[in-house]
């Protein structure tokens, strides 16, 4: 009778296991990421049917906002995601002691100036206003593009951290106005010129090709401010990470992007 409870009890463990095996597997084929619904959803989108094609199935949750899909990886209710760049990654982990680490680089959307009252980079009259993003990061990239086009210049080794007191020569007094980057465009009316993050331009309707002028590709913010997929470290090296990253730096989600955004978002890889 022993022998036979015994005997029982080994078959039922090994069901069990057998089931946790399975469910596992199956767990690891589901991959679970959050994203900003533009452009970083649609990307996905396109990618759905490349995982299809290994095993997967991509699972997409989107997010209006920049701290849950952070705290939804660390806490493993997210795979990855896909909202952000690298310097607000490292500053979220300082903040909120969090683990978090980029696995890859798959776009950036390039800062461009775009005509408000003047319609060309050579017509600005002195002491016009000239929209900049208000947040610090954002700010120094405005800035940085103004000074490539000579608009003013700035102090040299001020780089991504430039603020309005690094402006070191501003020869025709332009009126640099900080104001919130989401409110920009809507104030092309009543700004000679204002620079404006794709996502932004994007949202109003404008097109990259209609800006006076963009960020380089390889410019310092181009490389610094690409928009990354982060998951929580340890999580780098698993299949379905890596199956995620492969699929979203192909060539086919490079020709998406191109074909998509119209140069509102550039991929980097």
């Amino acid at each position: 009778m022993k022998k036979f409870v015994s005997v029982l009890l080994a078959s039922s463990l090994l069901l069990l296991s057998l089931a946790g095996c399975k469910n596992s597997s199956s767990e690891s084929k589901t991959i679970t990421v959050g994203a900003s619904a533009t452009p970083h959803a649609e990307i996905l989108k396109a990618v759905k049917p490349i995982l299809a094609k290994e095993g997967y199935t991509l699972n997409i949750k989107i997010y209006d906002d920049y701290v849950l899909p952070n705290t939804a990886t660390e806490d493993g209710e997210l795979d990855a995601n896909y909202f952000q760049h690298k310097p607000y990654l490292d500053s979220f982990n300082e903040k909120n002691n969090t683990h978090l680490v980029s696995v890859a680089a798959i776009h950036y959307e390039p800062y461009g100036i775009y005509a408000g009252t003047s319609s060309s980079l050579t017509n600005v009259p002195d002491g016009a206003k000239i929209a900049v993003p208000n947040d610090p990061s954002n700010e120094a990239r405005a800035l940085q593009l103004l000074a490539a086009q000579k608009l003013i210049t700035i102090k040299d080794g001020a780089g991504l951290s430039a603020t309005k007191k690094d402006i070191s020569a501003n020869p025709h007094h332009y009126d640099v106005v900080e104001m919130d980057a989401a409110v920009i465009p809507k104030s092309l009316d009543s700004v000679a010129l204002a620079v404006i993050n794709g996502n932004y331009a994007i949202g109003a309707g404008l097109k990259v090709s209609q800006a006076l002028a963009t960020e380089d590709k390889n410019s310092e913010a181009a490389k610094t401010y690409a928009n990354i997929i982060a998951v929580k470290q340890g999580n780098e090296n698993k299949p379905a990470i890596k199956a995620l990253v492969k699929a979203l730096q192909s060539q086919e989600v490079k020709d998406y992007i191109t074909k998509t955004y119209d140069g509102a978002v550039v991929a980097v890889f």
